[in-house]
């Protein structure tokens, strides 16, 4: 049975709890959790909304999506950030010999500090192996067959991409096919820095009000402000278009592989 589905900015996201998304994931599937960046770049980025229908599962990564889903009169049940969503899954599967576990991401060193941070957790080594790939790797179609050999090599069955968006969306869509074993595909964006303890993540209180873009900003103001203070005011506007029915219906036609306002 598939989960329910609501629009959110012409973009189709799961109306799933936390248990049954990991229960849903016993038989693998592509999970990307939209935030409120990812809405307003998929208004611009034609090959990043591709790959977004693509996905198996679009799960909620922001209370203020959850606020905006209650304004338009069809609330999301949970949300299910990536950060949360990955340790879950670990958890859950810490006995599970089959379940195993490779990281792309993070700057040199971190994904390997996640790495030993998580296997401690769980009593084994799920995390089987890491890459940290270096910067514009997604344009180098020679890096890129490298590590499909590693990750291959690795016997990984579930992948972890955190290079963020839409490069981690678009890398995992491209070459998913090429990773021989790997049964489930999660793109976590910060999450191995957060599992490294490389980054600190905001205090509970602050994300269940919808603050914790406030808390990375004030951690990481030279490469945020202009993300949450400019570029993404943008949704509140599209909120209220969509609530006030002034929202073109935008399709993707995967035969011509264009869009479709309506």
């Amino acid at each position: 049975m598939k989960a329910k589905r609501i629009n959110i900015l012409n973009i189709q996201i799961d109306n799933i709890g936390m248990n049954e998304m990991l229960e849903r994931l016993k038989v693998g599937g592509v999970v990307f959790t939209p935030n409120v960046d990812h809405l307003v770049k998929l208004q611009k980025d034609r090959e990043f909304y591709r790959v977004y229908q693509e996905a198996d599962y679009r799960v909620c990564d922001s209370q203020l999506i959850m606020y905006a889903s209650r304004f338009l009169g069809q609330p999301i049940e949970e949300k299910i950030s990536g950060s949360d969503l990955f340790p879950a899954f670990y958890q859950r599967h810490s006995k599970d010999e089959n379940v195993k576990i490779f990281l792309l991401g993070g700057l040199k060193g971190v994904a390997e500090q996640a790495r030993r941070n998580i296997n401690a957790k769980v009593g084994r080594n799920m995390v089987v192996d890491t890459y940290s790939p270096p910067f514009g790797f997604e344009n180098d179609p020679q890096e890129c067959r490298k590590i499909i050999n590693i990750i291959n090599s690795s016997g990984a069955t579930v992948l972890a991409v955190g290079v963020g968006a839409p490069k981690q969306e678009k890398w995992i869509c491209q070459y998913r096919a090429r990773l021989n074993s790997v049964k489930t595909f999660m793109a976590i964006g910060a999450t191995i820095d957060f599992e490294a303890g490389n980054l600190e993540r905001s205090p509970a209180w602050m994300s269940s009000v919808g603050l914790e873009w406030l808390y990375r900003l004030m951690k990481e103001p030279g490469r945020l402000w202009k993300r949450y203070l400019v570029e993404d005011l943008a949704f509140f506007v599209l909120i209220l278009r969509q609530k006030l029915h002034l929202n073109s219906k935008r399709t993707f036609t995967r035969k011509e592989n264009v869009f479709e306002s309506r």
